[in-house]
């Protein structure tokens, strides 16, 4: 909690995250100035407590404050269970529910409309039909490529999530595979194939986006459950333009999730 000014107390939420070491500053980890605590020592193998100078230990820290219940719940430990959604389950449970919640994503429409973040834009397509907004993701720092992690929000409003796609997004979807690989080829250095291009189904927030991670980097909501990548996506609709709203869906949901209740309330589970 995070008291104010009043001493009335506000709930925040703080996520603190080692960042990745960076190759060329590993050698100065070992230099003199670094602490080491002998832990354990057996023939030619010891453990150490190492404790880094402060320019070399750093934690990336991000705030969400205030933060609403929605968010404390989101980031609590929690089990988690196996959906298998069919499209009835997503227009008689998923959706209407989906409909029900009032999470805000004014933070989206803030990049979008460049009200925030405007100079971290990566690159933008602006077309209001198939373009996009590519931006590095809260979770990368940018000082290493071996955690690269970017977002593209697209322009359009009215599409939530994988469900709502159909041959019509095509031209949407591929401006997205394809520019993304190549303002990210000639920001970074990183070559498409070295990216891992992928859609979340369930989504954290209703808004389509797509994200660009690191191959060599294990990403949260990178496993099988959850990633759905983009150039299959891609593939399934210029198979199948309805192929989202035929296929069952399968997802992870924790055990204080909302929609998970839906499920149970509905047999599902």
């Amino acid at each position: 909690q995070v008291t104010s000014p009043s001493g009335e107390g506000t709930d925040a939420v703080v996520i603190l995250e080692k960042t990745p070491f960076q190759e060329e500053k590993v050698l100065d980890l070992l230099k003199k100035h670094t602490k080491l605590e002998l832990q354990m020592h057996n023939d030619i193998y010891s453990t150490y407590h190492l404790y880094p100078p402060p320019e070399l230990s750093e934690i990336k820290t991000t705030v969400v404050y205030p933060a609403t219940e929605k968010h404390l719940q989101k980031y609590l430990r929690q089990e988690v269970h196996l959906i298998r959604e069919t499209w009835e389950d997503y227009k008689n449970i998923t959706l209407p529910f989906i409909q029900s919640q009032s999470f805000s994503i004014q933070w989206v429409y803030n990049i979008l409309e460049k009200k925030a973040e405007a100079d971290r834009i990566i690159h933008e397509n602006p077309d209001p039909c198939d373009g996009f907004v590519l931006v590095p993701d809260f979770k990368w720092n940018q000082n290493q490529l071996d955690d690269l992690y970017l977002i593209a929000l697209v322009h359009r409003r009215e599409v939530k999530s994988l469900r709502d796609l159909t041959a019509e997004h095509l031209p949407l979807l591929r401006n997205i595979l394809q520019e993304g690989k190549e303002a990210v080829a000639k920001r970074f250095g990183v070559p498409g194939s070295q990216l891992r291009i992928y859609l979340h189904y369930q989504p954290s927030y209703y808004h389509l986006h797509v994200h660009f991670t690191a191959l060599g980097y294990d990403a949260p909501g990178s496993s099988v459950e959850r990633a759905h990548l983009l150039t299959d996506v891609i593939d399934n609709l210029a198979m199948d333009s309805t192929y989202y709203q035929k296929r069952a869906l399968t997802f992870a949901l924790r055990a204080d999730e909302l929609l998970l209740k839906k499920f149970q309330e509905a047999g599902r589970v």
